[in-house]
């Protein structure tokens, strides 16, 4: 059980009845209320008259001194030409009523929030005051005379756009009527139905409904099932569900696949004349083990003055997939590669990303270059930037090329330490210019054929990761600032940039308070706060709560994103950045390829306003991919953890709200929720300030970062959900079938940031 510490008071009428528990004030306070809540009424009322007998019934007024201040304070809002009568005796507002427009972040059935832009405070708004919006709409607001804790009030007085129409979920059917629970967390109604409109689905099948009527204050939202996707639990139909609910592609459209394999594929003479050929110079790439699209390699060779010309080539994409093509409008459309837990969702189609573009070895191949003579120091004596071709001689997993650089023999041993020592040196240059150090702790699952976990495993990141890393960076880092200083004083060549912003200092507050709960200092001065937290991710170094400040940490931080400005990337302490590296995933780094070109050819500035437009594109489909591959890494969680009810595991607490505990399981990294109902052994109240819950008569309190030994009492597939119990609780008979409780935001520092911004 649970309970707040301090209730909230109401501030101000709503423009309707009294809310129960909520004293009128007295005296000049109470005309006030009057004022605001007429004002408030007419002000919504589009245009509709109020008598003043139906102004004094909305007020819910019964004493005969509120009925004659409050009728007293209608004539006096008269006379300050703040509201007017009408020939029919009622009143309608004369007020200049101010709108905003905004997006909506739907947290929970019982309110929202109105995002109205960067550096805007957003804005809250009740369930009933949403006007039938749903998560990620485009609304017109107004703003209400009350505030909800930090946080201004709003109505929603339209919805200028919808963000989606489409839903996937799990249909349920009766005689006369079905109804379909959306798998989107932040849809909180079911939809509705019509026999006629099943479309053959059968009860407990995933279905893609279009939705053909939206809710309404009496009504739910009504929608026709168009796509069956299979039975809900199973692999195929779980994950197509995902990509439904976040609007990824099946399949490429059949104009797309058709000019994929009208490319013509081979390399002539004239196209070698045009550019630095690296055919005879050591190359080689270092990839996952089951990637097929290698997009960047590495050249090395020692040249006689003893300096080192390291070379990294990134494939060639924009000479195959020409601007205003049909390639060129998917990949804009896609604008990044997705990957999800048992599949790759591509950019580009096969025939491009696997074939034409892959650096595979024993091949001659087509790239884009930036080539750095260093001296053993890892300081930059020239560079050259342009196209080349290369032959790469290996193709090496990380875990070959790591097992090479460990044991000190092997193919290309010798280069391969030469090059992670670079690596390591131009590592410690960034972090002694202030970039963070965050390493934090993702997983893979090994699936069975039927693509069932059945192990979750956390990737380890060694040398061989850091060294391809390191010198992606460095591409990316010099590509950008060549850009930017190729014209003097402030009209700089229009380019896309990856940039990343300081954080704000209330969310470093709250981080530092956060990680005060493990013990953990944080000095929060702008000066030293990159020092102060890389002295923080070294300390935390295979702890239990690793990961738990990994991941908050990277939340605290501003969102990475794509930006004709260039204002620089705080994370990695770089003046200019950009994404050069990936175009076969990632389409902010074709138009980086095209623009580089361009200025090389001596071409005029492109048009800033067409980029900028295309890179906030590019950075909504770069969160819309980061959202699908981690709902997909939740669903196996929870799927691999629905096999392990019986069996005790390690947690460490990782937020605490008023409903629930969430707990992180150390072995496994899953989250779940143990609710407070579901503790009898006393009544449970949380202390948002301390990030814990106190125990009404033993005074036992569970607090931010405690490790607790805890088991499974539910999953729930469809919400991607885990309930938890302690593991010494005796589920009582009828417990396990209790539903997984959706939540929304909480006692703990917000989610929702990228996993990681570095990349």
């Amino acid at each position: 059980m649970s309970k707040k510490t301090k209730n909230e008071k109401t501030k101000a009428p709503k423009g309707t009845k009294t809310p129960k528990g909520t004293k009128k004030p007295k005296g000049k306070d109470l005309k006030k209320f009057f004022q605001q809540a007429i004002l408030e009424m007419l002000d919504h009322a589009d245009g509709r008259g109020y008598s003043i007998k139906q102004i004094l019934k909305k007020l819910d007024l019964k004493k005969r001194d509120d009925v004659k201040l409050a009728t007293f304070t209608i004539y006096q809002l008269e006379d300050d030409d703040q509201i007017k009568p009408l020939k029919n005796g009622s009143f309608v507002s004369n007020r200049k009523i101010e709108e905003l427009t905004g997006i909506v972040d739907h947290v929970s059935s019982r309110f929202g929030y109105i995002r109205l832009g960067e550096g805007k405070e957003d804005i809250f708004v009740k369930g009933k005051d949403l006007a039938g919006a749903v998560d990620g709409d485009t609304v017109k607001i107004t703003l209400l005379s009350t505030r909800h804790g930090d946080h201004q009030e709003g109505r929603v007085t339209e919805v200028l756009r919808r963000s989606r129409t489409r839903f996937a979920g799990k249909i349920e059917i009766s005689k006369s009527f079905a109804f379909v629970v959306p798998d989107y967390r932040k849809m909180h109604q079911d939809f509705f139905v019509y026999p006629e409109n099943v479309n053959g689905a059968r009860g407990g099948d995933k279905v893609i409904v279009e939705v053909t009527s939206w809710a309404t204050d009496d009504r739910k939202p009504e929608a026709k099932v168009i796509e069956v996707l299979g039975r809900a639990g199973e692999n195929e139909a779980e994950i197509h569900s995902i990509m439904a609910e976040f609007g990824l592609p099946f399949r490429f459209p059949q104009e797309v696949d058709d000019e994929s394999k009208k490319v013509k594929e081979g390399i002539t003479k004239e196209e070698v004349k045009k550019r630095w050929d690296f055919r005879e110079v050591t190359t080689f790439t270092i990839d996952p083990v089951d990637a097929k699209d290698f997009d960047d390699a590495l050249s090395f060779q020692t040249l006689p003055n003893g300096n080192y010309e390291i070379g990294i080539h990134i494939a060639d994409v924009t000479h195959y997939v020409k601007p205003n093509t049909e390639l060129e409008k998917e990949a804009y459309e896609r604008a990044t590669s997705v990957y999800l837990v048992d599949r790759t969702i591509p950019m580009l189609p096969e025939r491009i990303s696997n074939e034409l573009c892959s650096l595979r070895p024993h091949e001659d191949k087509l790239t884009f270059s930036a080539v750095f003579e260093l001296d053993a120091s890892g300081k930059i004596k020239k560079e050259w930037f342009g196209r080349t071709v290369i032959h790469s001689d290996m193709r090496f997993s990380y875990e070959e090329a790591q097992e090479i650089l460990e044991r000190g023999t092997g193919t290309l041993a010798e280069e391969l330490k030469i090059l992670n020592d670079m690596a390591k040196k131009l590592r410690k240059q960034r972090f002694a210019k202030g970039a963070v150090n965050f390493e934090t702790t993702e997983v893979k699952f090994k699936l069975d054929e039927k693509g069932k976990p059945l192990a979750v495993i956390p990737k380890v990141r060694k040398d061989a990761h850091k060294l391809i890393e390191e010198f992606m960076l460095l591409a990316n880092k010099r590509v950008a600032t060549y850009i930017y200083d190729m014209k003097k004083g402030k009209e700089k060549n229009t380019y896309v940039y990856r940039i990343h912003d300081s954080p704000d200092p209330e969310k470093v507050q709250d981080f530092a308070v956060f990680a005060k709960q493990f013990g953990h200092n944080i000095n929060i001065d702008d000066a030293s706060i990159s020092q102060s937290l890389n002295k923080l991710m070294t300390s935390i170094e295979g702890k239990p709560e690793q990961n738990i400040l990994e991941q908050l940490a990277i939340r605290t931080m501003a969102k990475a994103k794509y930006s004709t400005e260039a204002k620089g990337h705080f994370g990695l302490a770089f003046d200019h950045y950009s994404h050069f590296t990936s175009p076969i995933r990632r389409y902010p780094d074709m138009m980086a390829h095209r623009l580089l070109q361009h200025y090389l050819d001596e071409g005029k500035s492109a048009n800033k306003a067409e980029y900028e437009e295309k890179c906030v594109h590019s950075s909504e489909r770069e969160k819309r991919a980061a959202d699908a591959e981690r709902a997909s890494i939740k669903y196996k969680q929870v799927e691999f953890m629905a096999n392990a009810e019986n069996r005790a595991y390690e947690g460490l607490i990782s937020g605490v709200t008023e409903w629930g505990l969430y707990v992180e399981i150390v072995e496994t990294k899953c989250e779940g929720m143990i609710r407070l109902a579901d503790l009898s052994d006393d009544f449970y109240e949380f202390d948002q300030r301390s990030y814990r819950v106190i125990g009404r008569k033993t005074k036992k309190v569970y607090t931010l970062g405690d490790k607790i030994k805890v088991k499974v009492k539910k999953t729930d597939i469809d919400k991607r959900l885990i309930d938890l119990v302690f593991a010494d609780s005796k589920l009582e008979k009828g417990q396990r079938d209790e539903k997984v409780e959706r939540s929304g935001r909480g006692g703990r520092p917000r989610k929702g940031r990228k996993k990681s911004f570095e990349d």
